[in-house]
């Protein structure tokens, strides 16, 4: 996510700079037209704006001491990862004493879809640094919602993600189903797209289906896993039933039990294709 929101803001004409603990990550980064900082601290002190894309909790905790560190007040800092709640609140606690904003803008998209600026951008937290981060926002995504009070965007992309693990599964189960029927799977994908019972996750992870080759992950199963936990927890929070989420879980353990922990979330086609017995192999790329 990261590295193609940095391409499309520096093609917007932004001057990037960016800071990745890996330094293939900051080479990327310099070759797309932007400039590698040195250290987190150094980036803070440079950067009015800092879009903040992280793989977990602790992660976030220690940029965002890191950023506090800088002491650059009046500072925005667009978080966009997928995290609880409250980890990102004690993030913004952290970074508000010394007078930095942190704005809970989770993401909606894949990487490839980062990378053609179709994303959607889940907003929260005060208004006015939402307003002053509109032309970032439509430098890197397709659309963006302001949507209130802080957490408020986490909680709207908690039920994005659970509509596109249903979704997800329910795809690759009408495509194990046509192809058990003797239904090629490039033209289910076609015709399915293009009727009532069409999804996002259909358009987008329908073909990766179809080929069944999962080694190009836009999403990998292990990473989701993450996704999964933390919605789960947000609806056993608020003692909600989500019978549909639940069942889609067991297909993407199978997924990790089967080698597919490195493969796209496309490959729990390949799982429902095993109990099917519908004699396709899959190439996963890390079986």
């Amino acid at each position: 996510m990261g590295s193609a929101m940095s391409a499309n803001l520096v093609g917007a004409g932004f001057s990037v700079r960016g800071y990745d603990v890996l330094a293939r990550r900051r080479a990327e980064l310099k070759k797309a037209g932007g400039r590698p900082a040195r250290s987190i601290r150094d980036l803070a002190r440079q950067t009015p704006i800092v879009i903040t894309s992280l793989p977990s909790e602790q992660a976030l905790l220690e940029v965002s001491a890191e950023l506090a560190a800088a002491r650059s007040p009046g500072q925005i800092v667009i978080e966009t990862s997928t995290l609880p709640i409250a980890v990102k609140d004690e993030a913004r606690k952290l970074l508000a004493a010394r007078g930095i904003t942190l704005l809970d803008c989770p993401l909606s998209g894949t990487g490839a879809q980062a990378r053609v600026k179709d994303l959607a951008v889940y907003a929260s937290g005060p208004r006015g640094a939402y307003r002053r981060c509109v032309p970032v926002f439509d430098a890197f995504a397709r659309t963006h919602f302001f949507l209130g009070a802080f957490g408020t965007g986490s909680k709207m992309k908690f039920l994005a993600n659970l509509l596109v693990a249903i979704h997800n599964v329910s795809t690759a189960e009408a495509l194990v189903l046509g192809m058990k029927a003797g239904l090629d799977p490039d033209v289910m994908v076609k015709v399915l797209g293009d009727g009532a019972g069409s999804s996002r996750m259909l358009q987008v992870r329908g073909p990766v289906m179809a080929r069944g080759d999962y080694s190009n992950a836009t999403m990998k199963v292990g990473v989701w896993q993450k996704d999964m936990r933390i919605i789960a927890e947000f609806a056993r929070a608020l003692d909600c039933p989500t019978p549909l989420f639940a069942a889609t879980s067991s297909i993407y353990n199978a997924a990790m039990a089967q080698g597919f922990a490195e493969a796209d979330t496309a490959s729990v086609c390949a799982v429902l294709e095993g109990l099917a017995k519908a004699g396709r192999r899959a190439r996963s790329g890390v079986r």
